[in-house]
C-alpha cells in the first residue's frame, strides 16, 4: 500500500459534549479517553480537550477530538465557536437530575442555530449518564426516547463511573458519522480489545498534558497527539 493510501485510512472527527454542569460531561470524556474516573467534581471552566484514536472496520484509524464544554457557557460568547465545525454533538444529562434533561432544549437550540446555514449537519446524540444510579432515576426512559424521536437524535445510556457503554457510545457515533455499519461481533470485539489498547502510551491525551492547560489551540494539541500516537 502506498503512503497516500495509508493516509486515506486516517480520519479526524470533532466531537463536542454539551449539557449542564455536574451532568458528567468531563467524566464521560475522561472515561473514554483515559479509562479513568474522578470521584470529586471539578467544574470545567470554558473548554477542556481530550483526544483518542480508535479503529473502525476496514482498518480505519479515527482520531476523535473531544471538546468538553463547561456547563456555564450556555450564555457565553464563545459557545458558538466551540460548536462550529463539529461532526458530532453529545447532549449529556444526568438521569437523576430532571432539570439537566429539560435544559437540553436550550443546548440543542444553540446547536441548531450555529449550524442553521451549514451545508452539513452534525450527528447529534442524546446521552443519559449515571446509569449506575438507576434507583435514583428521575428522567423516565420514554421521555428520553421521545426527545430522540422528535428531533432525530441518536440514543445512548452510559455510566462514566463504571465505564458501562461509554466506549461503545463514541465508537457507534464515529461509525454513524462516517457511514460505517457495525455488527454485533465488531462491537463486542472492540470492548474486549479496549483494555489492552488503552494501556498503550499516547492513545489517550488530555489538554493538561500539554502547555496552556484546558484552553489551548486544538491544532497544537492535534500535532502533539499525532506524535504521541505514532
Amino acid at each position: 500500500m502506498s503512503d497516500s493510501e495509508e493516509e486515506s485510512q486516517d480520519r479526524q472527527l470533532k466531537i463536542v459534549i454539551l449539557g449542564d454542569g455536574a451532568s458528567g460531561k468531563t467524566s464521560v470524556a475522561m472515561r473514554f479517553a483515559q479509562e479513568a474516573f474522578g470521584k470529586q467534581y471539578k467544574q470545567t471552566v470554558g473548554l477542556d480537550f481530550f483526544m483518542k484514536r480508535i479503529m473502525l472496520p476496514g482498518n480505519l484509524n479515527v482520531t476523535l477530538q473531544v471538546w468538553d464544554i463547561g456547563g456555564q457557557t450556555i450564555g457565553g460568547k464563545m459557545l458558538d465557536k466551540y460548536i462550529y465545525g463539529a461532526q458530532g454533538v453529545l447532549l449529556v444529562y444526568d438521569i437523576t437530575n430532571y432539570q439537566s434533561f429539560e435544559n437540553l432544549e436550550d443546548w440543542y437550540a444553540m446547536v441548531k442555530k450555529v449550524n442553521k446555514e451549514s451545508d452539513s449537519q452534525p450527528f447529534v446524540a442524546l446521552v443519559g449518564n449515571k446509569t449506575d444510579l438507576e434507583h435514583m432515576r428521575t428522567v423516565k426512559t420514554d421521555k428520553h426516547q421521545r426527545f430522540c424521536q422528535e428531533n432525530g437524535l441518536g440514543s445512548y445510556f452510559v455510566s462514566a463511573k463504571t465505564g458501562d457503554s461509554v466506549f461503545l457510545c463514541f465508537q457507534r457515533i464515529a461509525a454513524d458519522i462516517l457511514g460505517i455499519k457495525l455488527n454485533k461481533a465488531e462491537m463486542e470485539q472492540s470492548q474486549v480489545e479496549l483494555s489492552s489498547t488503552q494501556k498503550q502510551p499516547g492513545f489517550g491525551a488530555h489538554a493538561q498534558d500539554v502547555p496552556h492547560g484546558g484552553r489551548v489551540d486544538p491544532g497544537v494539541q492535534m500535532e502533539r497527539g499525532r506524535k504521541s500516537q505514532s
